[in-house]
């Protein structure tokens, strides 16, 4: 009799324990794992497609000193991938936080480079996500060091962003002039507009839409012109009288100073004119500032 209360007991235990499991876990449920990426960028492929990030243009190709190309494909990260800069792509930021509206988008996309006294001052990125009634945008400046990475973000005013790329890359002196990385035919263009503004043929104005159009022809600015596809006996046409115009108006210049200094010498009034070596001089100086030394070391 003993030995069946036992049994009983112990079956009854057992039953009871398995129906606590039983009820617990049907109340608990699945538990839910959320799985953050370790990985960012509009190319991630480890993102589901829906949470891509979507860019509004695609980015300008490559361009500006040759020993920058080796940046292009990789990406640099800052506060634990919070930002991430690529160079000539594209720049987003990932907001890990417990706050309901942290920020995941894109900051800019690669579009031109900003130039100032014969320099890369900066790297312009923009058409990013919108912003209010604007898109973000974000200005990349670099600066020498030991190794390349992205050292300081900041945003100085409402959805422009401002990124501190430091990297060996740009510790030569000459290693951001805009001069050397030219074609022959564009630096030769940028010589004559040199030689034009020395000689009073061009305003400083016109001196600076000149260089704008050889940097836009050269990839480093987004261009502004409009093109107008004429017809071409129409094109060709106008070349012919343009030519012709100009080569009678250069007579016409000429047969007037030849008049004049015969008239100040009638008159016996002395009259000086630049000598123009000097000015072949000037312009050569000021060529071989503008090429600088392009032997950049190996940052290696």
């Amino acid at each position: 009799m003993y030995s069946l209360f036992y049994w009983l007991y112990h079956v009854i235990s057992v039953s009871t324990v398995c129906l606590c499991l039983f009820g617990n876990n049907g109340l608990a449920g699945k538990m839910k794992i959320v799985e953050a990426p370790n990985t960012f960028g509009i190319n991630n492929n480890i993102l589901a497609q829906g949470n891509r990030l979507q860019a509004k243009v695609y980015p300008s190709p490559v361009s500006g000193p040759a020993h920058l190309y080796r940046l292009a494909g990789k990406c640099f990260s800052l506060t634990e991938s919070v930002y991430e800069f690529c160079p000539f792509h594209n720049i987003t930021q990932h907001e890990q936080s417990f706050r309901w509206n942290a920020y995941s988008g894109i900051l800019g996309i690669w579009q031109e480079w900003e130039i100032a006294n014969n320099t890369f001052t900066g790297m312009w990125m923009r058409d990013g996500d919108t912003c209010g009634t604007r898109n973000r945008e974000a200005k990349v400046i670099f600066v020498c060091s030991t190794q390349s990475k992205l050292a300081q973000v900041s945003e100085p005013s409402t959805c422009v962003y401002s990124l501190t790329f430091e990297t060996p890359l740009v510790c030569h002196p000459h290693s951001l002039l805009v001069y050397p990385t030219l074609s022959e035919k564009l630096q030769k263009e940028w010589d004559d507009a040199e030689q034009a503004r020395y000689d009073g043929l061009l305003t400083e104005q016109g001196y600076e839409n000149l260089l704008r159009v050889i940097f836009e022809d050269a990839g480093f600015l987004k261009t502004q012109k409009v093109k107008v596809k004429l017809p071409e006996a129409a094109v060709e046409s106008e070349t012919h009288n343009s030519l012709q115009k100009c080569n009678e108006d250069f007579q016409k210049q000429q047969e007037e100073i030849e008049r004049l200094r015969a008239l100040l010498t009638h008159h016996n009034i002395p009259f000086h004119t630049q000598p123009d070596e000097l000015k072949g001089a000037r312009t050569t100086t000021m060529v071989q500032h503008l090429r600088g030394d392009t032997g950049l070391a190996d940052p290696r």
